[in-house]
């Protein structure tokens, strides 16, 4: 049984070890070094780690020598620096920020762009000044882009008589760099909080993403009392004002769309122990139904089916009312018919 329980935990040492040589090759792939050499260098470390790990050079000493520069590895690419000075794809050059005087909360830069196809636009922002004792409700998006499992999220919050103003939490790209699932655990994207209007966040997925033919948009009204809407709002306006002076990197995974949601509301809400839908994000919005953080006076599969807003939003295109329109048969709205 002793023998056993040794060799088991060999094996699983040589695992743990292994793992850390994959994840350090593919860090280095990703790096700060030139180009033309990261292949090279990242092919040379996986090679030699398998070598000193589980081949014939495999000993104490070795693996410690592994250990030495896997550290190198991890401590340079804690070292790589976020940035605010790329050349930006021109939909996420401008941040936005906001100045707050008691209950009147001016944001600078809402982006609301002019667009002819996903990729064919003309970028607008302006300046809107908005009212905190005006905040009624705050509603969340979720965003199929692929697989049902996983979704994008986005917040928007419901100023009575002045608006919707929406935040997306994206990868922010430089000119000619696409998003990939595996780049974004590697320090290769700057998180950015798009501050937009309906208009420009929810069109672009609705009316022209998937070649023109739309993402599949949901739209929930959150059971959030004004004083928790202030609160969560606040939070979202620091952290503009934050990331336009201290860039943060992206992380697919616990630093993108869904856990910065969290982080914001996480403080307000009293229910917000971990559930393994803020991964799997696509069935999040089962967790909020069970949770009663949504409408529950329907059954589920109803209420998702009236919070489908893809035909309202393609109808109600550049209409000014677009916000109000898409909200029409909402459940816990006040537009509901």
């Amino acid at each position: 049984m002793k023998r056993l329980v040794q060799g088991f935990g060999k094996v699983l040492l040589r695992f743990c070890l292994l793992a850390m040589a994959g994840w350090a090759t593919v860090a280095i792939f990703y790096s700060n070094l030139p180009v033309a050499i990261r292949p090279w260098v990242a092919g040379f470390f996986a090679i030699g780690s398998v070598l000193v790990l589980v081949g014939r050079f495999s000993t104490r000493r070795t693996r410690l020598g592994f250990l030495a520069a896997f550290t190198l590895v991890l401590i340079g690419w804690l070292l790589i620096p976020p940035r605010n000075d790329r050349d930006w794809q021109s939909d996420l050059a401008t941040l936005a920020w906001a100045d707050i005087t008691g209950d009147k909360v001016t944001i600078h830069n809402i982006r609301n762009n002019d667009y002819r196809t996903e990729t064919d636009f003309t970028v607008h922002h302006y300046d809107q000044t908005f009212d905190l004792s005006k905040l009624q409700g705050v509603d969340f998006f979720l965003v199929y882009w692929g697989s049902p499992k996983i979704a994008h999220t986005m917040m928007s919050f419901d100023f009575a008589g002045q608006g919707n103003i929406c935040f997306s939490i994206e990868t922010r790209k430089e000119k000619g760099e696409d998003y990939s699932t595996v780049k974004g655990f590697f320090r290769q994207y700057e998180i950015i909080y798009v501050v937009a209007d309906e208009r420009d966040l929810v069109r672009l997925r609705t009316n022209y993403r998937e070649n023109g033919k739309g993402e599949d948009v949901y739209i929930y009204r959150l059971n959030a009392s004004p004083e928790v809407a202030r609160k969560v709002f606040l939070s979202y306006i620091e952290e503009v004002n934050r990331l336009k002076e201290h860039p943060e990197w992206y992380n697919a995974l616990i630093g993108n769309c869904t856990t910065s949601i969290r982080q914001h509301t996480m403080p307000y809400n009293p229910d917000a122990k971990l559930d393994w839908r803020l991964i799997v994000n696509g069935y999040i919005d089962e967790m909020l139904y069970e949770r009663h953080a949504i409408d529950t006076s329907l059954p589920f599969a109803e209420l998702k089916r009236r919070s489908y807003i893809n035909q309202k939003a393609q109808a109600a295109d550049q209409d000014p009312a677009f916000s109000q329109l898409i909200r029409v048969g909402l459940p816990g709205s006040e537009t509901a018919q």
